[in-house]
């Protein structure tokens, strides 16, 4: 029988924003910072803990499965197996949704799961020309000739490496960068630079709003630099923004003439974020207060042409699991990638022919309304940091419906490589006021 799977607690480091050189903190020194507040504010010790599951896309040479490292530093213990998944954009969520199944199943009760990205950190990686270079020289068998020989077919643009993260968000299969593909998706959904530039900006504002309000509070907590700086907020939000400042910036991925920018594009960001998920013998054994239930999943997969459409799949999927329909969703947290894929998703579903032939429904699935989708802004204004996304826009839509009141959720990201999830949330309604 499948049991009862609670979100009880959850927190995230603010998502700092990269800015030309490596940031103050590892993947693991983000899962840490994040980690320890949230495991000292807990009823039982961090060995009550049965495993650690973390999302991580960009792992660095020196915390091979940062799961198991982060764990260890936060006191978990040696018995305490962990372990580290990747499926991009979902990989926080992957890490909620194969905790959520463990439990479930009866395989643990208590899991501590959630993603971290220090993107700052991506790698730089030599040009293929370069690698056979050095392989030549060091593999020379002529003597110091021989060596001498290779060496003197060096040329200086072999010292002018790649960044990782440059090849990381090109589609392998389709040869198409991520913004290319939210081109497309604002092609074929007549999605103007107009509209794309105008929800970046709503994002901006309502995250400073947030900000202003404290709206935040109950999920960041700060990290603390070695330098002793603190970081307690995210740094990339521009409450300035506006339409006629986000006109001025040329297309990305495809000038002159594209509708993808700097400014209405996610942010390349660092940051972390943790929930606590326990089966109902957890919360009865520790006194736990859940704070949300986890209903159901869904990963879907598609053209990774068209990657981001991935949310529309799998969430359409969940309503229709659930025998729901779109207004029975009280709120809605889709990763904003890009703003013009944000867009076509919504375009989607109000689009009665993509309703019929891909979704398989009568019609137009119908609309969402803008005040109930990404309420406190996003990953255009608070960043995108890979691994880390999918958790945090879970966390926060247990937060927001804490806030409004609302009693069933949607959390939904794209994914690159053309794949979506989604995970559908209940509110406990004995926490948070209804407003």
């Amino acid at each position: 029988m499948s049991r009862a799977v609670y979100i009880v607690d959850g927190a995230r480091t603010p998502f700092l924003k990269v800015r030309g050189g490596p940031g103050p903190f590892t993947p693991v020194d983000l899962a840490v910072q994040c980690g320890r507040p949230l495991l000292l504010r807990q009823p039982f010790a961090p060995e009550a803990i049965d495993q650690v599951i973390l999302g991580c896309v960009n792992v660095i040479a020196d915390e091979a499965n940062p799961a198991r490292v982060a764990a260890l530093r936060l006191g978990c213990g040696a018995q305490t197996s962990a372990f580290t998944v990747q499926i991009n954009c979902g990989s926080g969520m992957q890490a909620m949704d194969t905790a959520y199944r463990y439990i479930a199943d009866g395989g643990g009760d208590l899991i501590l799961a959630g993603g971290t990205e220090a993107l700052s950190h991506a790698p730089l990686v030599l040009r293929q020309d370069a690698v056979e270079w050095l392989a030549a020289m060091q593999g020379s068998k002529d003597g110091p000739l021989g060596k001498l020989k290779a060496a003197a077919r060096f040329r200086p643009d072999f010292l002018k490496p790649i960044v990782g993260l440059e090849r990381g968000l090109t589609d392998p299969i389709t040869d198409l960068g991520m913004g290319q593909t939210a081109e497309l998706l604002a092609h074929l959904f007549g999605i103007s630079r107009e509209q794309a530039d105008a929800y970046a900006v709503e994002s901006h504002q309502r995250l400073a709003r947030a900000q202003a309000e404290g709206w935040l509070e109950g999920e960041l907590v700060p990290a603390f630099a070695r330098d002793g700086t603190v970081h307690d907020h995210d740094d990339g939000v521009r409450p300035d923004s506006a339409p006629d400042k986000l006109a001025k910036l040329r297309p990305v991925f495809e000038p002159p003439y594209g509708k993808v920018t700097a400014g209405n594009s996610s942010q390349i960001t660092d940051g972390a974020c943790w929930t606590i998920l326990a089966s109902e013998d957890a919360v009865a054994r520790y006194g736990l207060t859940p704070r949300a239930k986890i209903l159901d999943s869904q990963w879907s997969a598609l053209n990774p042409a068209i990657m981001g459409l991935g949310p529309v799949l799998a969430a359409t999927e969940l309503l229709k699991r659930g025998g729901l329909v779109l207004d029975d969703i009280d709120l809605w947290e889709l990763n904003e990638a890009f703003a013009a894929q944000v867009l076509a998703c919504l375009a989607a579903w109000e689009d009665d022919d993509f309703c019929r032939e891909v979704l398989g429904l009568d019609g137009a699935a119908g609309r969402i309304a803008r005040e109930r989708i990404n309420v406190d802004g996003g990953a255009i204004s608070l960043g995108h940091p890979v691994g880390a996304s999918g958790a945090r826009i879970a966390l926060h839509l247990v937060q927001a419906m804490e806030r409004h009141g609302g009693e069933l959720g949607i959390a939904t990201e794209c994914i690159g490589g053309g794949q979506g999830g989604a995970m559908l949330i209940e509110r406990i309604a004995n926490v948070g006021a209804a407003a």
